[in-house]
C-alpha cells in the first residue's frame, strides 16, 4: 500500500518558512567582532589598540566615474596591468574616558605572500584616512565629516594594485597597532 502524502496547508508553509528566516536572522546578529587578534571579514569589526576597525568596503575605482572622481580629485588613473582599490574603513573609540590612537600602517597581502602598501593621499583629501588620535566616542573618520556621511561612511585607503595579484585571493588587509599592543595586528580579509 502506498504511504499516505500528509499535504501542508498554505498558511503552515509560509510560518515555517518565517521560523527559518527568523531563526537564520537571531543566528548571525549580535556579532558585532571578533576575539583580539582573530581574522574577520570586511564588515565585522575587530578589536585593536583600544578601538575597534570596520572595513565597510572594498572596491576597485573608476576616475571616469564622477564618484570616485571625488574620491581622488587630481589623482591620474592607475597604469595598464593595474588598478586603484578603495579600502573604507573606520576605527572607532568606544571609550567614554580617554583617546586612543589609530593605526597608520597598512599593507594588503595576496596569498603569494606579495605585499602593497596605500599610496600616499594629501592631507586635505577629505576622504582620506588620517590616522593619529580618536577621541572619546568618536571615529576615525570624525563624526560629521563628508566621509563619514558619505556612500561608504568609511574614510579612504588606497591601494594600486597589479590587476594579477587580485586573482591571487583571498587578499587580506593587515592592520599594524602599536608595536607594544597586544595583539599588535588586526586582519581583515577583503571582499574584492
Amino acid at each position: 500500500m502506498p504511504a499516505a502524502v500528509t499535504r501542508r496547508s498554505p498558511k503552515s508553509i509560509v510560518l515555517f518558512a518565517l521560523a527559518l528566516v527568523c531563526i537564520g536572522l537571531l543566528a548571525g546578529c549580535g556579532k558585532e567582532s571578533n576575539k583580539p587578534g582573530e581574522t574577520v571579514r570586511e564588515g565585522l569589526s575587530t578589536p585593536l589598540g583600544g578601538l575597534r576597525y570596520t572595513v565597510f568596503l572594498t572596491r576597485q575605482l573608476n576616475l571616469g566615474l564622477p564618484e570616485d572622481r571625488g574620491y581622488l580629485p587630481g589623482h591620474k588613473e592607475a597604469p595598464p596591468g593595474q588598478g586603484l582599490y578603495g579600502v573604507f574603513i573606520e576605527a572607532c573609540n568606544k571609550s567614554g574616558s580617554k583617546p586612543a590612537i589609530a593605526a597608520n600602517q597598512f599593507y594588503i597581502e595576496d596569498s603569494q605572500g606579495n605585499r602593497f602598501r596605500p599610496e600616499a593621499l594629501p592631507k586635505v583629501n577629505p576622504y582620506a584616512y588620517q590616522g593619529g588620535p580618536v577621541p572619546p566616542q568618536n571615529c576615525e573618520p570624525r563624526t560629521g565629516t563628508l566621509a563619514q556621511l558619505g556612500p561608504t561612511a568609511g574614510a579612504l585607503l588606497l591601494f594600486k594594485l597589479p590587476l594579477a595579484a587580485t586573482e591571487n585571493r583571498p587578499l587580506q588587509l593587515h592592520i599594524q597597532g602599536q608595536p607594544n599592543a597586544q595583539p599588535s595586528q588586526a586582519t581583515v580579509i577583503l571582499d574584492i
